[in-house]
């Protein structure tokens, strides 16, 4: 399969063909927010970033940014050949379940401890996710949890006949 092509990156802007692999960990200040029901469930000026090449960053909210009883742990882990094994929740509000939408690595392996007690959300089983304000586009597919925002500029992993990339 042939390498697509990146997107030139304008000022201020992150191409994601520059991003690493194996990914990295980067702390953000930004504001990242997410929204369930019309009710924020999680806010943090704290997040962390994972950046690997193809990949918009995922982000990693401290599991206190997280709303009391939000969180609701579910059977069922999948396995990263970077960071471990992934547990998930249910993302839970009176009115609303979103079911496995966030993930969390309880015993990350090396070069990704960082994460521990931090946890992602998947953009597209959410009613809104927010990087200082801006509303994230979810990365297409369903299997990755990227973010993408007007910072990162692609191709994008994730749609049909990027598997190989």
């Amino acid at each position: 399969m042939r390498r697509p092509v990146p997107e030139p990156a304008g000022a201020g802007q992150e191409s994601v063909w520059d991003y690493p692999r194996p990914p990295r960990v980067a702390p953000s200040p930004e504001r990242v927010e997410v929204e369930l029901g019309g009710i924020v469930v999680a806010s943090t000026d704290r997040s962390l970033r994972v950046l690997e090449t193809s990949h918009p960053p995922t982000y990693y909210l401290p599991r206190s940014a997280f709303a009391a009883d939000v969180l609701h742990a579910v059977v069922g882990a999948t396995y990263c050949e970077w960071k471990g094994r992934a547990a998930y929740f249910d993302l839970v509000i009176p009115r609303r379940t979103a079911a496995r939408a966030a993930w969390t690595y309880p015993e990350p392996t090396g070069g990704f401890e960082a994460l521990l007690d931090h946890v992602a959300v998947m953009p597209a089983l959410v009613d809104r996710c927010t990087v200082d304000g801006e509303v994230v586009r979810a990365q297409e597919g369903g299997f990755y949890g990227g973010w993408i925002t007007d910072r990162v500029v692609g191709p994008f992993k994730g749609p049909p006949g990027s598997w190989g990339w």
